[in-house]
């Protein structure tokens, strides 16, 4: 299509006064729009038709001290077919335009000059100026067999006159459809409209600013609760990617049990700061606890005083049969104190038994092998944790809970308690801190809850287990979906979509992906 046979959009008609019902009008427009992007795509439409400009380019302004530029973010061209949007630092052959090289002002590209000086630029012809370096704009005409002739270019500035942002359009049309240089009263009618627009596209600026620091600030907290416990190292951060990755199969589902199930763009985020934030009260939890990587371990691995009790009392033993026995049953309280997924009573009774052998000390007083401490400790079922340590560390969840209900959350954020506090509980009921059941529980909710399990059943950190395959894993959570601790639903969408490979290929090793049919393990033939 030539420039000449362009169609103008409907908006304002061409060369159309500015007016108190324009105005209003615009503001109508531009207060409906959602998101940066959209609100940028409004702008450059609307002054596109108020000049009957074919094509433009909305900027956005990156203040980065000598490394500030002008990002493209919308690139309009009705003759070539182009209405795009674009994302900084994505290679879509749309680079930035610095406004200063070698740390000089760059006033040669017109738009980094606008950016520089905050004053509008009205050329008839860009094949015809000389102040400013227009090579770009003759390389992209000679590769679309286009030909850039007149052009506006205006900056966008905010209530405190900084730039945010530049605007440029190129070939104006009049109401015959042949290109036409932007005329004075263009130039007046577009920078009056750029002054409201301006507005609006400031305060959601204002408005992405804070949710980016309120990003950064959750996101700091889930780092420093990772960084005190290298067991559980990342785990902040994986939750997110599981529970997002969940609620994507939901939302992807259309004929299931999750058909109705979905997100917008505010759902979208409370779910993710709720998985960001759903284990913030582990701030106050020991790091003792957090890091008890052995079941002995306080401040240090108590093993080493039983190693040494165990070596007295070999050095006193009559025989090398009881020489052998006592070291045999070393290396077994060493096997037991790493911990694991299960503890025997069979191993439980050898570790009584063990603790009625004595040694001798220093006064060659006879005393116990291991101590009443030791023995319980080490007849830990699952894990490095003793009762006491787990009722500690599960009171993170209510700390949890205490400190988001405390927090003067917006109301598109008001779900973020609920869905943080909620991982711990059971479909059952017999679950913790406050006993809810699946009718009480959120879809997300729930989701987080199988993405909490998941996790840690998967993590290739834990020091007292190798990492697990996932067929284990998925054996282990369709137990405790048996067992009504899981919501099955969710289970089976988390298997079935296929979204867990997703993650295995990011966040597992290779070995642990021993998976080619999931359905032995939602039907319990696995």
């Amino acid at each position: 299509m030539k420039p000449s046979e362009a169609v103008v959009p409907e908006t304002v008609p061409v060369g159309a006064e500015w007016s108190a019902d324009n105005t209003s009008d615009l503001l109508v427009r531009l207060a409906q729009e959602k998101g940066l992007g959209n609100l940028m795509q409004r702008i450059l439409r609307e002054a596109r038709g108020l000049t009957g400009a074919e094509g433009g380019t909305f900027y956005r302004f990156i203040d980065d001290g000598d490394n500030s530029r002008l990002a493209f973010s919308v690139v309009h061209n009705t003759v070539l077919g182009i209405e795009a949007m674009i994302n900084e630092g994505q290679d879509q052959g749309w680079p930035p335009i610095q406004l200063y090289k070698d740390g000089e002002p760059n006033h040669r590209n017109v738009a980094s000059h606008v950016g520089l000086t905050r004053q509008a630029v009205n050329i008839p012809d860009v094949y015809d100026a000389e102040m400013f370096d227009f090579t770009g704009t003759r390389h992209f005409d000679a590769a679309h067999d286009y030909r850039s002739q007149s052009m506006l270019t205006l900056p966008l500035l905010n209530h405190e006159d900084e730039i945010i942002g530049v605007m440029q359009l190129i070939n104006a049309r009049d109401a015959d459809g042949i290109t036409r240089p932007f005329s004075p009263e263009d130039q007046a009618t577009v920078q009056a409209m750029a002054k409201f627009a301006a507005i609006t596209l400031d305060n959601q600026l204002l408005v992405q600013s804070h949710k980016d620091l309120l990003d950064a600030f959750i996101q700091a907290l889930a780092r420093i609760i990772d960084v005190r416990s290298a067991h559980t190292s990342a785990h902040c951060q994986r939750i997110p990617v599981l529970t997002e990755l969940i609620a994507q199969a939901a939302c992807e589902d259309t004929d299931g049990v999750f058909a109705d199930f979905n997100l917008n763009d505010d759902e979208w985020y409370e779910l993710h700061v709720a998985a960001w934030l759903h284990d913030c009260g582990k701030l106050a939890t020991s790091e003792n606890v957090l890091n008890k990587g052995r079941k002995l371990q306080k401040l240090h691995d108590g093993f080493e005083s039983v190693r040494a009790r165990f070596a007295s009392a070999v050095a006193v033993a009559q025989s090398d049969d009881e020489k052998a026995a006592l070291r045999d049953d070393m290396e077994f309280v060493e096997q037991v104190n790493r911990g694991g997924e299960f503890m025997s009573d069979e191993y439980k009774a050898r570790i009584e038994r063990i603790a009625t052998g004595t040694w001798p000390d220093a006064y060659g007083e006879p005393r116990p092998l291991l101590t009443e401490d030791e023995v319980y400790n080490l007849n830990i079922t699952r894990g490095t944790i003793n009762n006491e340590e787990r009722a500690e560390i599960n009171r993170h969840i209510d700390i949890t809970i205490d400190i988001l209900e405390g927090l003067p959350f917006p109301p598109k954020l008001r779900r973020v308690p609920e869905y943080a506090g909620g991982h711990h509980e059971r479909m059952d009921g017999k679950g913790y801190p406050r006993g809810l059941t699946r009718d009480q529980l959120s879809i997300p909710a729930r989701m987080m809850g199988v993405a909490d399990i998941f996790e840690a059943l998967t993590a290739k950190e834990r020091p007292y287990k190798p990492p697990m395959p996932l067929s284990q894993a998925f054996t282990i959570l369709r137990r405790m979906r048996d067992d009504n601790h899981i919501d099955g639903d969710v289970f089976e969408l988390f298997l079935r979509s296929g979204k867990w490979r997703k993650y295995a290929q990011d966040h597992l090793l290779p070995e642990q992906d021993d998976i080619e049919d999931v359905e032995p393990f939602i039907t319990g033939d696995a």
